[in-house]
């Protein structure tokens, strides 16, 4: 019946678009082609001003053009006047004329049957071009959604590496629908709904994806924004066609990507697209309530905003579970790089172990665009394999930018960015609680960074002591300290460091209750918590201008503080610093391991050791 329906639709459609192109000739096209007709009045003062380029005279007509126009004159003859007069201007005028008129065939042809063959040609060409053009013409309601069949997804949980926790959550989902009766035997209910969160790049559309594999069902999978269009109602009908489709497929996998787009929280104003989205909303709600979990239907979506979903979505009965997949720790990265160096021809002592500590943040996608950087780099160079070089060169390229060796620093410049790299590098390396030092640079790198200091974590970390992060500000205000003790001016090279050493220090007064005089009081200016765990932004400070003068001025104690470390740790190493910041200036580039090995031949010991600096304040 309704393969029939939309049958009859699609020849009404055809029929109406056909009148209007008819119309359209007819009342656009047609006038300039076809003769006009004018009376014989004007015919006779033509010819009397010799105007007439050619006439053919026939029984009822007179066909005839101007000589100053090309469109085409018609002109009844009068019956009973004798024409012979007419004829005679005529010859007088200088105007050729005959007594046949040409036949109108041509100018049918090219008013009538030609647009209409062209027009069929384009109509018909549209329709090949569209493939199967009824359905997709008259499918605006269908949900649009990428059906993978059974066994069409080739992904399980061995090609997903980093996020063991959720794997093992999803475990349940495939062994339900692998063996739905167990579950049922006992009285269980499978989750109706899962939530994949977590920042971008972290696999949450693979992992659905690996689980539709694992699990070897059919896989639906469609993104909110293909829910919402600007017809009213289209979303909502986009929704129960979707489900629909799952029901007839069951068991299966419904995969919505980036479900904030549709299900963002309620509330306020409702016009225009709003009203839209909460329609297909409310509809997604009442879908998700109307199906029988037990047919084997596993809703599955993803997104890195859940703050912003509605309440009623993330209820039991809907979304039962969440699951969270953050970016990747020390392990779980250099299992995520192991899966995409598969890929890829790497020498056989690759350290992929140093890269996972290099890239503390990187998410999964990230680390599969780094080794992808390293395999262009070293194809670039000719290289018959991936080696180290090439991975930490990757590593840069995507943190910091491109080496810019043609950007030329003069003598001054390069002094003082060797002086300031190496001013980071000496107070890492005499401070207790920092992460080892790795490399220092002074190749200028993407569009600002002239010099670098790289650290090597050796493990994440997830708790930082008040000694540890006062080590960091020190690390941080080292360059412009040595900046000032050697080059005798500060310049704007800190900026970045200068930022950072304050946003630590202001963490700590108003977040981490580190202040003394202040206490353990949480002071940030985030408000209140609203809704679904939105701050309010227009939320002022919650304490008063004297608390907030004591603030800045512990910010600045802190700050000041710590400067004050890396100015004596440097002034006490400054025979040292000029030596290896000259050897430095002169290689461009040096590694950490080399660097320490130096300064213990230097007989660090007897410089001044870091838990001395203390006592000058």
């Amino acid at each position: 019946m309704h393969k029939k329906e939309s049958r009859n639709n699609w020849i009404i459609i055809n029929i109406i678009i056909f009148i209007s192109l008819i119309f359209f000739f007819r009342n656009v096209v047609a006038p300039s082609i076809e003769p006009k007709e004018v009376p014989y009045s004007q015919l006779i003062e033509a010819i009397e001003e010799q105007n007439v380029a050619e006439a053919s005279i026939g029984e009822s007509k007179i066909n005839w053009k101007q000589k100053d126009s090309e469109q085409a004159m018609v002109t009844t003859r009068i019956p009973g006047i004798d024409e012979s007069e007419l004829v005679a201007k005529l010859r007088e005028s200088g105007a050729e004329f005959s007594g046949v008129i040409s036949s109108n065939l041509w100018s049918t042809f090219l008013v009538w049957i030609l647009p209409t063959i062209i027009f069929g040609l384009i109509w018909f060409f549209i329709i090949r071009r569209m493939g199967s053009g009824q359905q997709q013409f008259l499918s605006f309601g269908k949900s649009g959604a990428k059906l993978y069949n059974k066994g069409s997804v080739k992904i399980n949980f061995s090609d997903v590496a980093g996020v063991d926790e959720a794997i093992a959550e999803l475990k349940e989902i495939v062994d339900f629908l692998r063996n739905p009766s167990k579950y049922k035997a006992l009285g269980g209910r499978i989750p109706r709904g899962v939530l994949l969160t977590g920042p971008p790049g972290t696999g949450k559309t693979l992992l659905s994806r690996a689980t539709a594999g694992e699990a070897g069902v059919p896989f639906y999978s469609m993104s909110g924004s293909q829910f919402v269009e600007m017809f009213v109602g289209l979303g909502a009908a986009r929704v129960r066609d979707l489900f629909n489709q799952a029901k007839k497929n069951a068991p299966c996998i419904v995969f919505i990507d980036e479900i904030d787009t549709v299900g963002r929280a309620r509330g306020g104003v409702v016009m225009g697209g709003l009203q839209e989205q909460e329609q297909t909303l409310n509809q997604l709600l009442t879908e998700m309530d109307g199906f029988d979990p037990s047919k084997g239907v596993i809703i599955m979506a993803a997104t890195n905003r859940p703050d912003m979903l509605d309440p009623a979505l993330l209820r039991p009965g809907r979304f039962d579970r969440q699951i969270v997949l953050d970016k990747p720790d020390m392990k779980g990265r250099e299992e995520i790089l192991k899966v995409h160096a598969k890929e890829v021809k790497l020498i056989h002592n690759i350290n992929l172990h140093t890269i996972a500590a290099r890239t503390p943040g990187f998410a999964g996608a990230e680390l599969a665009n780094l080794i992808n950087e390293a395999a262009l780099l070293a194809a670039r160079q000719g290289k018959q394999a991936v080696e180290m070089s090439d991975l930490e060169e990757a590593i840069d390229r995507v943190m910091i930018g491109l080496e810019r060796k043609s950007r030329a620093l003069s003598d001054e410049e390069k002094n003082t960015v060797a002086h300031h790299e190496m001013g980071h590098a000496l107070v890492a390396l005499l401070l207790p609680h920092v992460d080892p030092l790795h490399r220092v640079s002074v190749i200028p790198r993407g569009t600002a960074a002239l010099g670098m200091t790289q650290q090597l974590p050796l493990q994440d970390r997830y708790l930082y002591t008040e000694e540890e992060l006062e080590d960091k500000i020190a690390v941080l205000l080292g360059g412009r300290a040595a900046e000032e003790l050697f080059c005798g001016q500060v310049s704007t090279g800190a900026q970045n460091d200068l930022y950072l050493a304050t946003q630590i220090a202001r963490h700590m007064i108003c977040d981490f209750g580190m202040s003394k005089k202040l206490g353990p009081l949480a002071l940030s200016d985030y408000g209140d918590l609203f809704q679904s765990g939105y701050r309010n932004p227009f939320q002022g400070k919650q304490y008063s201008e004297e608390t907030a003068r004591d603030i800045d001025e512990e910010i600045h104690a802190v700050v000041i503080k710590n400067y004050k470390r890396a100015q004596a740790l440097l002034e006490a190493n400054r025979e040292f610093l000029e030596t290896i910041t000259k050897e430095l200036k002169e290689r461009e580039s040096m590694d950490g391991i080399e660097l320490r090995r130096k300064l213990e031949e230097a007989k660090a010991a007897k410089l001044m050791p870091p838990e001395s600096t203390d006592t000058l304040f």
